[in-house]
């Protein structure tokens, strides 16, 4: 049975198996299985090297492992290699691992349905782990002017060296925002958000502030709206959630590892039939 998965840590919180299967089902590719593989920072490597004995074809990545990712495979395309982390491998069967980056072509056809392209658009990062790296790279090589904030300084000072966008001590205005950190994500034990101001702090933001921006991704999902995409839509902005994201994303991992089309809407379908069943 050709096996395929996502690895992260923690991992059950990923609609990403509802999404695939649902994929597999629609294809007809019922000995094919996609499910959560959760695996601590220290067995990563360990683990990731041994799944194409157990079967797997291909694995995406999430928090915390996507740089990890990148560090473990045998060749990366040249994306990944540019953004510095990697959320999609294949395991081939000479035995090597190959690496790609979903995540920034995912961004860019997600944020189709709001707008026809970032480019010339002030776009603020918020974050800079393995997805704000992807977005910032997507975003600037869309002709976007990005900034990229994080609560560490000298985190968002790296990857703007390494990205060649601009670091910010605080939230600027911009058009466009981007949620990359897990503030907001519920039941996962990273980011506890009681509330929507103490998730907005977190953000380094405030209520008001969001009325600053015309368009709010944010990249974490759960079953009802996220505080951020919350205080935007009071304000009016026009905004992309995270299953579309993700959505979009694996419908590209997707295609490299069956290569199939990815059956669009049905994979849409079962992300939010799924949100509807929590």
């Amino acid at each position: 049975m050709p096996r395929l998965g996502v690895l992260g840590w923690p991992v059950a919180h990923s609609r990403s198996p509802a999404i695939h299967n649902a994929a597999l089902a629609a294809l007809g590719m019922d000995s094919w299985r996609y499910q959560r593989l959760p695996v601590p920072p220290a067995l990563f490597a360990q683990t990731t090297r041994a799944l194409a004995g157990s079967g797997f074809v291909g694995a995406n990545v999430t928090i915390p492992h996507k740089q990890a990712a990148l560090a473990l495979a045998t060749r990366a395309s040249e994306a990944a290699q540019a953004i510095g982390a990697a959320n999609t491998l294949t395991f081939c069967d000479d035995g090597t691992i190959a690496a790609e980056n979903t995540d920034a072509p995912g961004l860019i056809a997600a944020l189709g349905r709001v707008l026809d392209s970032p480019a010339h658009l002030r776009a603020l990062v918020l974050g800079a782990g393995g997805s704000a790296r992807a977005v910032v790279w997507a975003l600037r090589e869309a002709g976007a002017d990005v900034a990229v904030w994080n609560r560490t300084p000298e985190r968002a000072q790296a990857l703007a060296r390494d990205l060649g966008v601009r670091a910010v001590g605080r939230a600027e205005p911009a058009d466009l925002l981007v949620n990359c950190t897990s503030v907001g994500l519920e039941d996962s034990g990273l980011e506890p958000s009681a509330s929507e101001h103490r998730a907005l702090n977190q953000l380094g933001l405030g209520f008001d502030q969001i009325g600053e921006y015309s368009y709010v991704v944010d990249l974490v999902y759960r079953h009802r709206s996220t505080p951020l995409l919350a205080a935007a839509r009071a304000h009016g902005a026009s905004t992309v959630d995270g299953l579309e994201v993700l959505v979009a994303q694996g419908a590209l991992s997707f295609a490299l590892w069956t290569g199939r089309q990815a059956p669009l809407q049905v994979m849409r379908d079962a992300a939010y039939s799924e949100d509807q069943a929590i």
